[in-house]
């Protein structure tokens, strides 16, 4: 199917590895041009060179959106590099996790300093660029937010705050033209399950197949996911085949979510 994406412009926030990688590539291999951010240059200049292999035109940005006013910049490289903007995808963040007791206000701060107010503050300034193209903006938020889970407190928090906030859009995005919608991912296979794992695989002893396994039954899922999951599902959904699909959040988590 051709998603019929050649040539648009999509920024893609924390890109430098993980599922904003995933995402980023697969709507490069869709026909899109890149803005990539980050905080880590050699990684980040890595995914670049994957997209600029796929024929597209990339360009970076390190900064750090927890910093008020650093969105400022990122957007204007946008318009200067692109001269418009089609899509965005807020997925910069990760949250601490951890014993509520001993968490610090600190920790809860820069939780919702970069997946929460960094996109907030993105989005508003992306905001004139994509109801110029009629584009589309998707937030990565979480399956905690759905489902909270007592060592994820901040997380769930975040996530929870980012869909609601991703749904208030969406009714702007009506009068506008702006699609926009929400993803929970599940358990992705990126560097962060993996630390889990390892962290597990030392504490028990457990060879590291052992440990996926009871991690899998635990979430009662047939696979974990990969990135390029996520990464094809939001490019069909920025597509004009997805088009009518706003104001949504979709779990793409193999069916570990059991709420309705």
């Amino acid at each position: 199917m051709d998603l019929k994406l050649k040539d648009k412009v999509a920024l893609v926030t924390g890109a430098s590895r993980g599922i904003g990688e995933g995402i980023a590539l697969s709507l490069a291999d869709e026909g899109c041009d890149l803005m990539l951010t980050g905080r880590d240059e050699t990684a980040l200049a890595g995914v670049a060179s994957a997209v600029a292999k796929r024929g597209r035109k990339v360009a970076i940005s390190i900064l750090d959106l927890r910093t008020p006013g650093a969105e400022k910049p990122l957007v204007e490289a946008v318009r200067r590099e692109f001269g418009r903007l089609d899509v965005l995808v807020n997925n910069a963040g990760a949250t601490q996790r951890g014993d509520f007791f001993k968490l610090t206000d600190a920790d809860w701060a820069d939780g919702f300093a970069l997946k929460f107010f960094a996109h907030v503050r993105l989005t508003r300034e992306a905001w004139p660029l994509l109801k110029a193209q009629k584009g589309a903006m998707v937030t990565i938020a979480g399956i905690g937010g759905k489902e909270p889970e007592a060592p994820f407190t901040i997380g769930s928090s975040v996530n929870a705050a980012c869909v609601a906030f991703s749904k208030a859009m969406a009714d702007i995005g009506k009068s506008d033209g702006v699609q926009v919608n929400s993803i929970n991912p599940g358990r992705v296979e990126t560097d962060r399950l993996w630390r889990r794992f390892r962290s597990t695989m030392e504490s028990t002893g457990k060879d590291e197949a052992a440990v996926r396994e009871e991690y899998r039954q635990e979430f009662n899922i047939s696979r974990f996911g990969k990135v390029e999951d996520l990464g094809s599902f939001i490019a069909f959904l920025v597509s004009p085949h997805g088009r009518w699909v706003h104001g949504a959040t979709i779990d793409i988590d193999g069916g570990e979510v059991k709420s309705v």
